[in-house]
């Protein structure tokens, strides 16, 4: 996912009537907004999974597949997932979350294993913990190069902010000191990299177009895809100016070929687990929306909602300008 301070508001109140269909005929306050999705947390599908006892100011924990453990953040308008990955011999990292909570004392927890970090893509709110690892994959693009310097207080500090919040944010952190640290990617990878955790291979498929470094990891073996910010339910966000939506298509083909013998979807946001077939709704109403058969709803702020079927789990919400974008020109 991604934002900026000016649209921050828009999009929790987009997410608010989408997943809870109060009927946002008005838009309210930031705080009443805020405050009336976090009453509807945590979420239901939550309930269905088994939660790892875990001491935290800030994150929850649950087990969702073999040696898989979801790294959530509810209490942020974000709600990142980040996943611990173990095999024999060594855990990936898949994601670091936003930088708010201090994830790598969790993972130390969790498990003694060596670790390695591998990014969805370089969006902050999933590299928020990279600075604490020394070895940290990363895809071999200009925008992943780009993306290691971090972000500043002022270009990230309503992450922080109380209209961002459903709970006070972790000891030590504030609004006025929240940053995106800078870091170090020890290796870049190309796309079909193999990385071999122990009887345990993920297989890295490049699937640029949320932004040019996008990826998804798959574990053949125990049926998963993990999908980073291509798929999760609720409004998808492809509004960043390093946004190409033909490719975005291109790469959901390219998730589609390979989820033949996916059983589940781990996406970046939200919720964790999510049915493989909603690939092929996503791609029909990406093309519905690069057709101009999909109606923009506008929403301000230079931004447009598409709805292609109202009882499907996701919209996509993007820029209000002429269909296809320009790409994005690193």
């Amino acid at each position: 996912m991604f934002t900026i301070q000016r649209t921050h508001f828009y999009f929790l109140f987009l997410l608010f009537c989408f997943i809870f269909g109060s009927g946002c005929q008005h838009k309210p306050s930031p705080a009443e907004s805020m405050a009336e999705f976090c009453q509807k947390l945590p979420r239901p599908e939550y309930a269905q999974l088994k939660r790892v006892e875990y001491n935290s100011e800030w994150f929850e924990l649950y087990d969702v597949a073999p040696g898989v453990t979801a790294i959530y953040e509810p209490f942020q308008w974000q709600e990142a997932i980040s996943y611990l990955i173990q095999g024999d011999d060594k855990a990936l990292l898949f994601d670091t979350g936003n930088g708010i909570g201090d994830i790598a004392t969790v993972v130390k927890a969790l498990t003694n294993k060596p670790i390695s970090v591998l990014n969805s893509h370089s969006h902050y709110d999933h590299v928020g913990g990279n600075y604490a690892y020394k070895n940290i994959y990363g895809m071999n693009t200009a925008f992943t190069r780009d993306r290691q310097s971090g972000h500043k207080n002022a270009d990230i500090a309503t992450e922080a902010s109380k209209q961002a919040l459903c709970k006070p944010l972790p000891t030590g952190v504030t609004e006025e000191n929240h940053i995106g640290r800078s870091y170090q990617v020890s290796e870049f990878i190309e796309d079909g990299h193999i990385i071999d955790l122990g009887n345990r291979k993920l297989q890295v498929v490049h699937t640029p177009g949320h932004t040019p470094d996008a990826l998804v990891l798959i574990d053949q073996k125990h049926g998963l895809m993990f999908t980073g910010d291509s798929y999760y339910s609720g409004p998808i966000w492809l509004y960043a100016p390093e946004t190409d939506l033909a490719q975005y298509q291109k790469s959901l083909e390219i998730m589609i070929q390979k989820s033949q013998n996916i059983k589940h979807l781990l996406p970046a946001h939200n919720t964790p687990l999510a049915d493989p077939k909603l690939l092929v709704k996503a791609l029909a109403g990406i093309k519905s929306v690069i057709a101009g058969e999909a109606k923009p709803v506008s929403q301000g702020e230079g931004m447009v909602k598409y709805v292609v079927d109202k009882e499907l789990p996701f919209t996509f919400l993007m820029r209000d300008e002429e269909l296809p974008y320009k790409r994005y020109k690193k």
